[in-house]
């Protein structure tokens, strides 16, 4: 039976990795929305009935009221397509993450496919990229990431082909994808830099190849002039603008952002680190083994790494720190891997697309972007599959016993790890859910307006129970009304003593030992800041709790406050 299972895989390897795929994510598909989904999904929703305009209205995602042009980052391509799999599976939580099933399938056959060209085990390649924290919980969102990835894979594959065979409609093709990838999200654009420079190492000089660089700019350029008129703002330009304030108004720390970009890197991918044996000749480790000294002495003497300001009852620093150690290193070594696949094939085109689409990302997430979160490091991880592949065929021969269990053991842990990362934050997303329908509650029970203050799905839920997102620039609140403020969230800014009245605190649990997103555990998957270092955290995880205020004239209010 295992051997005819095999022959089946081996004649049919696309199918087997889209039935793998669909198995890993089938368990999840019920995950409420949770971070950002609300603002793709508001945005779509507004394209059902004004297509031509996307951002043409209002949203409280910043305390206030602002455009939506100003409160998102993003292009509006993944959001046509959010609408259009609303329109055939419905707005639904399960119904919009099956219609971003194709998205993460056409990644993992994308990998596939491209690792054929680069490696001769490009099965590995795939399930490597598949099952490692980062690509599971980010396929699990209906955010522009997953997307973008997928028009990047094909560009590139089609844009290989293309240079392998002078095919000009592959590479027209390609053009196309790019422009995709960067109205989908504008990291897409870094597609163009990328792929002229392997087309230049693999022909030495220019050509009619690079022409079909100029669809994704003139797309940009097209976005642009467009953006203009609608919102009288180019928002590619302003998108680059929003990096630079949050930067300088966040404090942002060079040293801050490399370690804790390197511990996303190793985290988010962290089957590189499972696989590290075999990857890796013993002396290499005594160097792994420095640079977890030298990570630890920087954490020791550097402020941002002191005991952060969370509750460290829940999670020791100490334990925090250990961790963030660890993936520190594990991201070490995945550059580690990117560089040495170009020392050891003699710097050919391959390994220099697949050196430079790593360390590309990895720069981009440390310095360029406005935070290090998962969704930042996801865009490597196809490479990083396809240098584990090519880094074990060196290293072993076909059919090597060590490297037959090795791989085993390898994929089994980083199986484990991936599905235990996303169980932890479909558990997170539905405990927010069920925290803001337990406060809506109080709209019900007391008939008086409810308000709240935080965003992401928070936010989302609330709106639905009826309650209305508290403008802090605007306030329209009036004695006896509800004011709710949930803990682990952003833009919070509790009520001043003699203002309001604490009446409860109610608690939902979360995942208890493994989370994506804790202050007290050092974790954000989504947006980590001076004290958030790890894109999930093992460790005691806090409910998710929501405070409960009745508001109050300021003469007679107690003014009580929760810590």
């Amino acid at each position: 039976m295992l051997e005819k299972t095999r022959r089946w895989v081996a004649a049919h390897p696309n199918w087997a990795l889209a039935l793998v795929t669909v198995a890993a994510l089938a368990p999840f598909l019920a995950k409420p929305f949770n971070i950002d989904d609300p603002l793709f999904i508001w945005v779509a929703r507004q394209i059902y009935s004004h297509p031509a305009n996307p951002y043409g209205f209002g949203v409280n995602w910043a305390q206030t009221v602002l455009p939506m042009w100003n409160a998102t980052e993003n292009p509006p391509l993944a959001c046509y397509y959010l609408a259009l799999g609303a329109g055939l599976f419905g707005w639904s939580e399960i119904g919009l993450h099956v219609a971003f099933l194709p998205p993460a399938l056409a990644v993992v056959l994308g990998t596939h496919r491209l690792a054929g060209h680069f490696c001769k085990r490009p099965m590995l390649a795939a399930l490597a990229m598949l099952f490692t924290p980062v690509f599971l919980v980010s396929s699990l969102t209906v955010m522009c990431d997953m997307l973008m990835l997928a028009f990047w894979i094909w560009a590139a594959v089609l844009w290989v082909e293309g240079m392998e065979r002078d095919d000009f409609g592959r590479l027209a093709i390609s053009g196309l994808f790019i422009a995709a990838a960067a109205l989908t999200k504008y990291y897409g654009a870094c597609l163009i830099p990328l792929l002229c420079t392997y087309g230049l190492l693999c022909k030495r000089r220019p050509g009619r190849w690079m022409s079909y660089l100029l669809i994704p700019l003139a797309t940009l350029y097209v976005y642009q002039v467009s953006t203009r008129a609608l919102y009288g703002h180019n928002l590619l330009f302003r998108a680059m603008e929003f990096t630079s304030f949050v930067k300088a108004d966040s404090g942002y720390s060079r040293t801050n952002a490399v370690l804790t970009a390197l511990t996303f890197t190793g985290g988010c991918v962290a089957v590189a680190a499972f696989f590290a044996p075999l990857l890796w000749r013993r002396r290499v480790f005594v160097v792994f083994g420095g640079a977890a000294v030298l990570i630890a002495a920087i954490m020791a003497s550097y402020h941002a790494f002191e005991k952060n300001p969370g509750d460290s009852s829940w999670t020791s620093p100490t334990f925090v720190k250990l961790q963030t150690a660890f993936w520190a290193v594990a991201g070490i070594g995945v550059l580690a891997l990117a560089v040495a696949d170009l020392v050891n094939r003699r710097r050919d085109a391959g390994s220099w697309l697949l050196v430079l689409w790593v360390l590309g990302t990895f720069s981009f997430a440390a310095f360029f972007n406005w935070t290090v979160n998962g969704r930042s490091i996801l865009p490597m991880t196809p490479a990083v599959g396809i240098l584990i592949a090519r880094r074990l065929e060196k290293n072993f021969p076909a059919g090597h016993k060590v490297w037959s269990q090795g791989v085993v053991i390898g994929l089994a842990a980083s199986v484990a790890l991936s599905m235990l990362v996303t169980r932890a934050d479909f558990l997170l997303a539905r405990a927010v859910r069920e925290s803001a329908r337990e406060a809506g509650l109080e709209l019900r029970t007391k008939g008086r307006p409810l308000w709240f203050e935080g965003h992401w799905g928070f936010q989302y839920y609330m709106e639905q129970s009826g309650a209305m997102a508290l403008d802090l620039a605007n306030p329209s609140v009036e004695t006896g009304d509800t004011l709710i403020v949930p803990a682990n969230n952003v833009d919070i800014l509790r009520p001043k003593p003699g203002t309001a009245t604490l009446l409860k605190i109610l608690s939902v649990s979360s995942p208890r030992l493994l989370t994506t997103c804790s202050l007290a555990t050092g974790a954000d998957f989504y947006d980590a800041s001076i004290w958030e270092t790890l894109p999930f955290a093992f460790g005691r995880v806090p409910p998710e709790s929501v405070a409960v205020y009745d508001l109050v004239p300021p003469a007679s209010a107690p003014g009580q406050s929760p810590n």
